[in-house]
């Protein structure tokens, strides 16, 4: 399905529908009465992610600290077709469930599946990371994990019947961090901060290109096009690059970012030091791609963190969404204007600038051409956004409501 059905559909029939499940499952509760109680040996544990390759990214850390405390767990990732490979390229789940959302009817098809497989494994514990979606709360629900964990939201209060524990989502805090922090719900033997570096041999294949390159992603994906910086802007910065510097540059992008990305690199077209690869790279490629260049500049999106896993040197552009949330990880110089209405992608479903991204646009050519210098240099001292890690051991402070 298109995202603007997907919005539609999980607006109109999965809320109306959560609604409901919330009364019956509140009910259900009072007259059972089951222990929720997290001091035991888990055997299965599962995580929902169903949209964002960058989330998956950065719930590395949560699934590295899951598999370590919990070793003898079987660990189930529920997710699209479209996040399948980065999972299987980590290694750390032992279970895809994969919800197929192509079309309504195959989308119908795969949630019977999938709900069949969850009811057969005995799901113990169940950690939804979706925050706004209420397709997966519903699913959450029908799972019938016995632990059900998910994030708390003003807007979102028909969640306290839904899941059994609950965590306040902090917009201020690293992405990585909120996952473990729910996680810190569970008697952890091990906490493992640092994201899964998708490209262990990095260091071993470096030395084997035969030129030298810039990574250009001026991409975003459909969800928020408005975290694109300006096409134009991209444009006269590859000129610049040009000029000044001795490298290649290489355009990366999905299939469906292709006819966008030719857009700029049409300007290019006579020029054998640019090279367009957007729609043409499997992932193992793309993640080859970006692990072996010099360094990244890229908007805020999931290339963004493939590179920060695989320590290639990035310059993150950022509007919608703050750095101080999305920019942690690897070697990062974030440029970010901080402007009255940013960040604003957790408070809106439609931006107030209704796509004029100003918060994008202010980020000027020579910025973002003297941070790459600093990036290349090594130099990234200069930008540091403080890493603080958000996790708590009282839960009783940070975790909102346990609902029995």
């Amino acid at each position: 399905m298109k995202t603007g059905t997907q919005i539609w559909f999980d607006r109109v029939v999965g809320k109306s529908l959560a609604y409901s499940l919330n009364v019956f499952v509140r009910l259900a509760g009072f007259i059972l009465r089951p222990n929720h109680a997290l001091d035991r040996p888990f055997k299965t544990i599962a995580v929902c992610k169903y949209k964002g390759m960058g989330s998956i990214v950065q719930a590395t850390p949560l699934l590295q600290t899951l598999k370590a405390s919990y070793p003898e767990a079987r660990i189930i990732f529920i997710t699209t077709p479209a996040n399948v490979a980065i999972i299987q390229k980590t290694g750390l789940c032992h279970e895809i469930i994969v919800i197929r959302d192509k079309s309504i009817f195959t989308l119908l098809s795969s949630i019977f599946k999938a709900l069949g497989r969850m009811w057969k494994l005995r799901i113990q514990v169940y950690f939804d990371l979706e925050i706004y979606s209420h397709f997966s709360s519903l699913m959450t629900t029908l799972s019938m994990a016995r632990n059900r964990f998910g994030f708390y939201l003003r807007s979102g209060n028909y969640r306290m019947g839904i899941y059994t524990h609950m965590m306040f989502y902090n917009i201020k805090a690293p992405v990585s961090s909120v996952y473990l922090q729910m996680a810190s719900m569970l008697p952890l033997k091990k906490v493992i901060t640092d994201l899964y570096n998708l490209n262990q041999d990095k260091e071993q294949i470096k030395g084997e290109r035969p030129q030298k390159y810039l990574v250009i992603n001026p991409n975003a994906s459909d969800l928020r096009v408005e975290r694109r910086w300006p096409a134009e802007n991209f444009i006269q910065l590859i000129r610049i690059l040009l000029e000044k510097t001795p490298y290649q540059i290489t355009f990366i992008g999905s299939r469906s970012e292709q006819e966008y990305v030719e857009q700029i690199a049409k300007n290019f077209k006579e020029n054998s030091r640019v090279i367009n690869k957007a729609g043409q790279t499997g992932f193992d490629e793309l993640i080859t791609t970006i692990s072996q260049a010099e360094a990244m500049i890229t908007n805020d999106t999931g290339p963004m963190h493939l590179a920060f896993s695989v320590r290639c040197p990035v310059v993150a552009l950022f509007g919608p969404c703050s750095p101080a949330q999305y920019g942690q990880g690897g070697v990062t110089i974030p440029l970010y204007k901080n402007l009255y209405c940013s960040p604003c992608v957790h408070e809106f479903i439609v931006p107030p600038c209704k796509g004029n991204n100003t918060c994008m646009k202010e980020i000027q050519v020579e910025e973002v051409f003297n941070a790459l210098e600093m990036a290349l240099s090594g130099d990234f001292k200069k930008s540091e956004i403080e890493k603080v890690m958000y996790l708590s051991k009282d839960t009783s402070i940070v975790a909102g409501k346990v609902v029995r």
